[in-house]
């Protein structure tokens, strides 16, 4: 029983500090650009890089999972992202950059590798644990987003020290995962050949665009959705808050959405729900009135994180094993996330050319159907086959 709490404290603290990196960036985002000099485009390149990374990298996390366990993988790479988080403090241009490729590479490689722990250690209750992992992964996203501000402000107005502060909850996250570093090797998660063999698979690839096109719009949220607040009349400290308000909305969808989603005969109910909330709240945020701001961002919280939930719980749903899992969380965060980091470079790249947020709408709604009609696939019941050259999908039991 210890052993098993273990576990989940261990899944849930490495959670909680695989957000604070991506979101603590946008509440000093105007300020980053003050002291630097970035463009919009420049400040849009920041926000994007970690994403990318995060995409690029992760397919790797098989390939590494074959040279250790998957324990020793997820240690050595939070390691990667405080090193990632450290570097930011020196504050320049290119300490920034360096330093959120690092980041992103950490996460990512993270990202891909927990989906399969939990698959693997809660075969049994894998629903309940998605929601505890996406509940967690919200809260890091929210403190982050609404303590970094004050933390500056605490620190002389240095946005640096607020970024690096966060390096402090991964050391703690690091101290208590290492007990899970002992062990016997475990099996590897896929051949060559199933990595191959996944690529063809029309269902794997629903799932694959579901994450990334829903996760495009939450990292235009992380990205930009604070900027916007301050520009359209908001002060920097209640946009912070308005975003953490947010995201801790997030936390609320994100452990309930994967039980709820799975009581159905599927998740296409689900899929609806998620993308209504998700454009309802994102237009209103950017194009409603500031007075309605509250609403539509606690509307907003609650779609992105349902969204989110439901992607990771469709990675576990549509996968018969562990091995299975592996190959299609690596496919759909490696390629989902760099889908993703698209929408915050659009985001600067319109925003430069316009010089106003009004475009944003057509943006979103773009990338909203897309993500619902990929969901409407990927909600079916079906599971994943790794075979070579199978794009059939096989009937979950």
């Amino acid at each position: 029983m210890r052993g098993r709490a273990l576990l989940v404290v261990s899944l849930i603290l490495v959670a909680l500090n695989l957000r604070p990196a991506l979101s603590s960036v946008a509440p000093v985002l105007p300020e980053i650009m003050r002291d630097t000099g970035l463009s919009a485009a420049g400040a849009g390149l920041l926000t994007t890089a970690p994403v990318l990374c995060l995409g690029l990298f992760g397919p790797l996390a098989p390939v590494v999972g074959r040279w250790m366990r998957s324990e020793r993988v997820v240690f050595l790479f939070l390691a990667v992202l405080a090193v990632g988080l450290l570097l930011r403090g020196f504050g320049t241009v290119a300490a920034l950059l360096i330093g959120s490729g690092l980041v992103g590479i950490g996460i990512g490689i993270v990202n891909v590798l927990l989906p399969v722990l939990i698959k693997r250690d809660f075969s049994g209750s894998a629903a309940l644990m998605t929601g505890v992992y996406t509940m967690a992964l919200s809260t890091g996203a929210a403190l982050a987003s609404g303590l970094t501000v004050p933390l500056s402000k605490l620190m002389d107005g240095s946005w640096s020290l607020a970024l690096v502060a966060w390096v402090i909850p991964v050391l703690g996250a690091m101290i208590v995962w290492t007990p899970r570093l002992a062990g016997a090797a475990e099996a590897s998660l896929g051949s060559r050949v199933e990595l191959r063999g996944i690529w063809t698979n029309a269902l794997a690839w629903q799932v694959t665009l579901f994450m990334g096109l829903q996760s495009a719009l939450a990292y235009c949220v992380f990205g930009w959705l604070a900027p916007i607040l301050r520009d359209r009349g908001m002060n920097d400290v209640g946009a912070g808050a308005l975003v953490s308000v947010s995201i801790i909305a997030q936390v609320v969808a994100a452990l309930i959405t994967p039980v709820l989603a799975t009581r159905g005969r599927d998740q296409r109910p689900a899929v609806v729900i998620c993308m209504v909330l998700n454009m309802a709240g994102l237009l209103g945020c950017v194009l409603g009135p500031l007075s309605g701001a509250l609403l539509w961002a606690v509307i907003l919280g609650l779609g992105q994180g349902a969204s989110f939930a439901l992607a990771l719980t469709l990675i576990v749903l549509r996968s018969a094993d562990a091995r299975t899992a592996g190959q299609l969380s690596s496919m759909a965060q490696g390629v989902g996330y760099c889908l993703a980091a698209a929408g915050p470079l659009l985001v600067g790249v319109l925003h430069s050319w316009t010089g106003s947020w009004s475009a944003l709408g057509g943006l979103f709604l773009t990338i909203g159907i897309g993500a619902l009609l990929a969901g409407l696939g990927a909600g079916r019941s079906l599971h994943v086959s790794l075979a070579t050259g199978d794009r059939r999908q096989r009937a979950a039991p």
